[in-house]
């Protein structure tokens, strides 16, 4: 878990292929062509059959499937890095993305256009920038939820922790 550009797909490839598990990247599945969303029910079924195997990483923030994944889970990463270096990925990625015109998911692309609009649900730098505090909070407040109280929690805070944890990962 983290916000736009800390780092959770990266992170979460790396620590499948170090498991040897599957992955699964929840805005690769939420994204249909064209940035139109998946249909909730859609969504929660496919993520609930990929979490009924017996190993597996998930990377993503969203509340319409967090209940499965959660309930499934044993350890949870919530990647917490500083506002700058989270907004310094997310405007290095999008931009080399839109000069690229790199596929992100089903045929999905960013382009110039999106980084300059105005309201944050059409332009993830705005997003990352608005949701960073959102996100913290919420992240802290899951992870201290009473509930969920036999979760593993691992919180990264920085680049070199992330490396330092991942140096400890063994299948």
């Amino acid at each position: 878990m983290g916000n736009a550009g800390s780092g959770k797909t990266t992170t979460a490839r790396r620590l499948a292929a170090l498991l040897g598990i599957p992955h699964l990247e929840l805005d690769a599945v939420h994204h249909l062509p064209g940035w139109e969303p998946i249909d909730r029910e859609d969504f929660r079924r496919t993520v609930e059959d990929f979490a009924q195997r017996d190993s597996w990483v998930v990377d993503g923030n969203y509340g319409a499937v967090r209940d499965i994944v959660l309930a499934r889970a044993d350890t949870v990463v919530q990647l917490d890095l500083p506002r700058l270096v989270v907004m310094a990925r997310v405007i290095r990625r999008s931009v080399h993305r839109a000069v690229s015109g790199e596929e992100l998911w089903n045929g999905n692309r960013e382009h110039w256009r999106d980084l300059l609009r105005p309201r944050k649900e059409d332009n993830i730098i705005l997003w990352a920038w608005t949701q960073h505090g959102k996100y913290r909070g919420r992240y802290l407040e899951l992870v201290t939820d009473p509930a969920l109280a036999e979760l593993t929690v691992v919180r990264l805070r920085s680049r070199a922790e992330v490396e330092r944890w991942l140096a400890t990962v063994r299948r």
